[in-house]
C-alpha cells in the first residue's frame, strides 16, 4: 500500500508473530496499516532465533539419540554422530523457508513497512529514528523480548558469553559448556547440546529446573538428564564467574559447600525480559508492571485506550500462539469488531525436552489457589504397551476435573506429549466432561489412549457412568 501521508488507521511497532498477526487482522477492516520494525532481519524471534531453529535442532538430536541406542530396538547402527556443518545448513535452509514467507507478507502492498526504530512522542504518535513522525488512530506494541543479563558478579563484564542466539547458530561441536539457568530454553538446549556430544554442566538456582511445571514433572526430566550424562546442579547460589585461559570458571554454593566448575564455553540462559528500551512509553501514558511487561487489561489494551501491547512485551508467557491470539484480539477490538472474551482462552504449553512436558488448562497449584474443589488421577508411562515398545517409559499423564466431571486441566510428561495434550486442550475449550472423552473411540495401541486411563479413574471417583 503506497504511503500518501504519515497517518494510519492502525500502526504496529514490531513485526514478529504478534505484530504480524495484528497487522493482518486489522487490514481485514481498515485500509491504512503500517508496521515499524528495526530488526536486522525481518521474521521475528520465533522464526529466526526461537521456536523453529530450536525445534529443528532438537529433533535432529532426538534422531541421533535413537541411533546411538539402536541396540535397544534390535538395530546395529555404527558410528552415529553429529555432522555440525550439515546440521547447521539444514537449520538455515529450514527456517529460511519460513522467514521468506513472513518477509513476503510484511513487504506486501497490504501494509506500509518502515525499517526503523520508533519512540512515542504522544498518546497517538511515534517518531522514527530518521526523524519522521507517524500518527495513528490505534497503535499496537509488539517489540518482543531480549536476553536478560542478571547482576551476577562477573557476568556482565565478560566477553564471548553465549545466548540462545549463538547456541542455535553453532556450526561446530563445542567440547564443553556451562549452562546458567533451568528454564525452558536452558533445559531444551542443555539436552540438545548434551545429545550431540558436548560435555554439559547445568547450574540452576532453585531446587528444581522448570519452575513453570510441577515438581513431579521437573523431577522426571532431572532424572533423564542425569542418566544421559548432564552434570546438573540445583539449589545453588553463584558467587562469581570469570574467564580462564581456555574458557570460563563458575564458583557457586551448593548444600553449604563451595563448588568450582570450568568449561570451554558459557551459555547465559537465565531468561528474557520485555523489550521496552527506547520506546519512551511515558510519553504515551503507558505503564509497566514490576516484571517489566507492559501493563494491559482486557483485549490487551494498555492504560492508554488507543494503544495495545501483545506478545512477549506484554506477557504473561512467552508463547507464540498466545502472542498471535493477543495480537488478533487487540486488532479486532481496535477496529470495533467482536472479540472472544479473554476468560475463554485456556492455557496451553509445551516444553520440547525428551520426554516432552505439556500442560493444558489449570494445574494443581492453580486449582488450590483459586479454592476450586477438584479430583485428579494419573497414569504412568511405563505401564502401557505402546510406550514400552517405543522405549519411552519416562513420564505420566495426569488430569483434573471438577465434581461434575468437567475437565479443568491436564499435565502430560512423556513421548510426544506436545501432540497428545491437544486432546485435553480441545476438551477444556469445549467444557467437555470425562464421560464425553471416555465415550469417544481411542485406537489401540496408541499413546493417545493413555489419556483415557486417568479419566476412567476420575469417573470412578465421582461415580459417573460411561
Amino acid at each position: 500500500m503506497p504511503m500518501t501521508s504519515n497517518h494510519f488507521d492502525f500502526l504496529v511497532v514490531g513485526g514478529g508473530s504478534a505484530g504480524y498477526a495484528a497487522a493482518r487482522t486489522a487490514r481485514e477492516a481498515v485500509d491504512r496499516v503500517a508496521i515499524v520494525d528495526s530488526s536486522e532481519e525481518l521474521g521475528g524471534l520465533c522464526i529466526l532465533r526461537g521456536c523453529m531453529p530450536s525445534k529443528t535442532l532438537i529433533y535432529s538430536a532426538e534422531v541421533l539419540q535413537h541411533a546411538k541406542h539402536g541396540k535397544l530396538f534390535g538395530l546395529d547402527i555404527s558410528n552415529a554422530k553429529v555432522d555440525m556443518p550439515v546440521l547447521h545448513k539444514r537449520k538455515v535452509d529450514t527456517i529460511g523457508e519460513f522467514a521468506d514467507y513472513r518477509v513476503e507478507g510484511l513487504e506486501s502492498d497490504k501494509f506500509t513497512l518502515f525499517r526503523n526504530r520508533a519512540e512515542f512522542t504522544g498518546p497517538n504518535s511515534v517518531r522514527l529514528d530518521d526523524g519522521r513522525e507517524l500518527t495513528a488512530d490505534k497503535i499496537l506494541i509488539s517489540t518482543g523480548s531480549v536476553v536478560q543479563v542478571p547482576s551476577i558478579p562477573g557476568l556482565r563484564e565478560l566477553e564471548g558469553v553465549w545466548t540462545s542466539d549463538e547456541v542455535l547458530d553453532l556450526d561446530f561441536l563445542p567440547e564443553s559448556v556451562i549452562v546458567l539457568g533451568g528454564g525452558i530454553v536452558a533445559s531444551e538446549l542443555t539436552q540438545y547440546l548434551n545429545r550431540i556430544g558436548s560435555k554439559i554442566i547445568q547450574i540452576q538456582r532453585s531446587e528444581h529446573i522448570l519452575k513453570e511445571v510441577s515438581q513431579e514433572a521437573s523431577s522426571v526430566l532431572e532424572k533423564v538428564f542425569r542418566e544421559e550424562g548432564v552434570e546438573l546442579h540445583t539449589g545453588t547460589r553463584i558467587n562469581s564467574i570469570s574467564k580462564t585461559d581456555d574458557g570460563y570458571k563458575v564458583v557457586f554454593e551448593k548444600a553449604g559447600e563451595t563448588v568450582i566448575r570450568k568449561a570451554q564455553h558459557l551459555f547465559n540462559a537465565l531468561g528474557r525480559v520485555p523489550n521496552t528500551h527506547g520506546l519512551n512509553l511515558e510519553a504515551a501514558g503507558i505503564n509497566t508492571r514490576r516484571s517489566g511487561h507492559i501493563k494491559t487489561g482486557p483485549y490487551n489494551q494498555t492504560d492508554n485506550p488507543n494503544v495495545y501491547a501483545a506478545g512477549d512485551v506484554a506477557g504473561p508467557v512467552e508463547i507464540v500462539h498466545v502472542a498471535i491470539i493477543q495480537g488478533e484480539a487487540a486488532a479486532k477490538h481496535a477496529t470495533g469488531r467482536k472479540v472472544r472474551e479473554p476468560s475463554d482462552w485456556n492455557f496451553l504449553g509445551v516444553i520440547f525436552t525428551d520426554p516432552q512436558i505439556a500442560l493444558a488448562g489449570k494445574n494443581e497449584a492453580m486449582l488450590k489457589a483459586e479454592g476450586i474443589d477438584f479430583v485428579s488421577a494419573d497414569y504412568p508411562w511405563d505401564d502401557h504397551g505402546r510406550s514400552i515398545l517405543m522405549e519411552a517409559k519416562n513420564g505420566y499423564v495426569r488430569a483434573f476435573a471438577d465434581r461434575s466431571g468437567t475437565i479443568l486441566g491436564a499435565e502430560i510428561v512423556g513421548k510426544d506429549a506436545g501432540e497428545l495434550i491437544h486432546a485435553f486442550s480441545v476438551a477444556i475449550s469445549l467444557k467437555a466432561t470425562v464421560v464425553d472423552l471416555l465415550n469417544t473411540p481411542w485406537y489401540h495401541p496408541t499413546l493417545s489412549e493413555m489419556v483415557t486411563y486417568p479419566l476412567e479413574d476420575i469417573a470412578d471417583q465421582l461415580g459417573l457412568e460411561y
